[in-house]
């Protein structure tokens, strides 16, 4: 039988990608990392496994665009429209600046006017997949920061053709002076018209799908969708992945978004592999070994000169330093249609050969290296404010805050104006309770401060900030941020500004409090556990209801008045330390212990023999007072738990809900 050549060539990819990546994984390294040094190691200027390149950048552009119109898929229209300071002004910027900045270099160093103003091209694109990837998995696509980089991508993108249909001109291949604006035109209408037929079109075609109850099928129009407008808009001369982009925010829109996100993303993890993969099988380690001083040079000129033209950009969109600084490091690295343009300019005669390896050996190391980047980015941004001087560095953010007069004391402050900072917000203001908000997002503060909200523009990880609001005579603080370094950083800010505050943060995952508890978190409210809890807590009311109808429920059948709450173990508890059977949990307090959390792991059903330690997070079903009593006994003993009557549910100790 003939032996299919692609199919031999993917086994190889993936069984040495897996290798590689598993490796990394154990020494806590980016997954991307792996796959682009897996391509270094079976391309050309490695072992020389894979001859068919032709075929894996095929299937490496399908991974790309599946990426994409998962990234399309969590942004609908009124997303957008939040981004369109950042795609817009911030994008318009750093393209602008970045090749202006890098065109002005290449003709003071001698180059032609064309080649200089093509090598800036080359510089102002970076990675779209390494750089969506890498936010996905840290939670951040959604944090501030996360939208202003999302933005100048998406600019990126667009830029793209119309940097392809200027290479020939620059070539000096005798295009038509009309070619650009008709391409400009063309890429704005072709963009318009998707998202205008599509919306009401789309949507209605997966309506009849749906009623099949097929799932196989909802699956096939989903890829159908995303390849289908992908290759109308690749047809009108734009790129696959913004048009598979466009074919998400369409399905955003509607009803079935977030069912063909959960469809899409095992095809999406596999296809973009192969597209990092295909990425490292570029780098020639014979360049770098031939002269590794002009490449290593090219590299930190690339990645340094590049973050400091897009934090510049972003300062002069009036966006606040931190959010600045981390776009910068984000965005530091040189992106995949960069070798597009390279090749394209090579065969017109823009790079000569020994010029491209080099570019191509700096730019496929600023790959390898970004994933690093993308995770120091918070670390670098806070040593950095930190340094002698930083006053100046957080004075940028101070000097924007609006200048409401504020005369508040034993208050509740809110860091993050979304959607649970919001509704927090108007909570406070139905029962009365003086409070101040702080909010890095400018429309949503301007929006706020219409409607008489007391919103102060600024980083809530900075103390100037912090002070204004007079956090240090504050009561209570809610930390409500999308950003998980964000929150860390601004619950150790607040702990050192208020000691005496009761902090209380929204976190996004179990593992997530340790930390925040070691920075000065009073309690932590974990979505993923919270969420669980509501549905156990929703499943056994629904069963009483049930019961007292005189209905047989499906499941178990618990009495009304139960309750299901998590209590953390608080640093000096005095059951930490203990096990379960010399804390005597049950016997005490008449509290049943459902489940144990401890960083990433969560135990169902512990053994007595397991110790409890601070930071634990404790699942507990019981009665009011039951609870009640446990919740006394994990924080103070004994003692305090057998004189002690039952309170209520609150999370909020009795003291501030006396002053509230």
């Amino acid at each position: 039988m003939h032996e299919p050549a692609l199919l031999r060539e993917l086994v190889v990819i993936f069984t040495a990608a897996l290798a590689v990546v598993v490796l990394l994984s154990r020494l806590h390294l980016p997954t991307i990392a792996g796959f682009v040094l897996a391509g270094a190691l079976l391309g050309p200027s490695g072992l020389g496994w894979v001859e068919d390149h032709a075929g894996i950048e095929q299937l490496a552009e399908v991974g790309v665009g599946l990426l994409l119109f998962t990234v399309g898929l969590e942004f609908s229209l009124r997303e957008l429209g939040r981004l369109r300071r950042a795609l817009l002004l911030g994008g318009g910027l750093q393209v602008g600046l970045t090749t202006g900045f890098v065109s002005a270099l290449g003709v003071a160093a001698g180059l032609g006017p064309p080649k200089a103003v093509f090598l800036g091209f080359l510089v102002a694109l970076s990675s779209t997949a390494i750089v969506m990837k890498g936010l996905a998995e840290r939670g951040e696509a959604d944090a501030p920061h996360g939208r202003l980089i999302v933005g100048v991508l998406l600019f990126q993108d667009l830029c793209v053709v119309p940097m392809m249909l200027v290479v020939p001109m620059l070539a000096g291949r005798g295009q038509s002076p009309v070619t650009l604006p008709r391409a400009l035109l063309t890429a704005l209408l072709v963009v318009a018209g998707t998202l205008l037929l599509a919306r009401p079109v789309v949507p209605r075609a997966m309506r009849l799908v749906a009623k099949t109850g097929r799932r196989d099928l909802f699956v096939l129009s989903v890829v159908a969708v995303c390849a289908g407008i992908g290759w109308l808009t690749a047809l009108a001369g734009l790129s696959l992945a913004l048009g598979a982009f466009l074919a998400g925010v369409v399905l955003a829109d509607s009803e079935f978004g977030h069912q063909a996100l959960s469809d899409v993303l095992p095809l999406r993890d596999i296809f973009t592999s192969l597209f990092f993969v295909s990425m490292g099988m570029l780098f020639d380690a014979r360049v770098l070994a031939g002269e590794p001083g002009r490449v290593l040079g090219l590299l930190a000129a690339l990645m340094v000169g590049k973050a400091a033209l897009v934090v510049l950009a972003a300062l002069l969109a009036r966006f606040p330093m931190r959010l600045a600084l981390l776009a910068g490091v984000a965005l530091s690295q040189v992106g995949e249609f960069s070798f597009l343009l390279a090749s394209i300019g090579a065969g017109m005669g823009l790079l000569a050969e020994r010029e491209l390896g080099l570019f191509m050996a700096a730019s496929v190391l600023s790959m390898l290296v970004a994933p690093f980047a993308l995770r120091l980015g918070p670390t670098l941004v806070a040593a950095a404010a930190r340094v002698k001087g930083s006053g100046r560095f957080e004075a940028l953010d101070a000097a924007a805050i609006s200048a409401l007069p504020l005369a508040l004391r034993d208050h509740v402050v809110v860091l993050g104006f979304g959607l649970g900072g919001a509704m927090l917000a108007e909570a406070l203001r139905a029962a009365g309770v003086a409070h101040a908000v702080v909010d890095i997002d400018a429309e949503r503060v301007r929006s706020a401060g219409l409607r008489g909200e007391p919103v102060l523009y600024g980083d809530v990880t900075s103390p100037e900030i912090l002070e204004r609001v007079n956090l240090n005579v504050a009561r209570n603080v809610a930390v409500m941020l999308n950003d998980p370094d964000a929150t860390l950083r601004a619950v150790r800010a607040a702990r050192r500004i208020a000691p005496q505050a009761r902090i209380v943060v929204r976190a996004r995952y179990v593992g997530d409090t340790p930390s925040l508890l070691a920075a000065g978190a009073s309690e932590i409210v974990a979505q993923e556990f919270e969420a669980s809890l509501e549905v156990i807590e929703r499943v056994i009311q629904g069963a009483a209801r049930q019961a007292a109808r005189g209905v047989e429920p499906t499941g178990a059948r618990l009495p009304p008045g139960v309750e299901v709450e998590s209590l953390v173990v608080p640093p000096g508890a005095w059951i930490a330390g203990r096990s379960l059977a010399e804390a005597e949990l049950r016997a005490r307090t008449g509290a049943t212990l459902l489940a144990l959390s401890r960083g990433e792991t969560t135990a169902v059903h512990p053994t007595p023999a397991d110790a409890l330690a601070a930071g634990d997070v404790l699942c507990l079903v019981g009665a009011t007072e039951q609870i009640a009593a446990a919740r006394r006994l994990i924080e103070s003993g004994p003692a305090a738990w057998s004189g002690s009557q039952p309170n209520d549910r609150g999370r909020l100790p009795r003291d501030s809900e006396e002053s509230a």
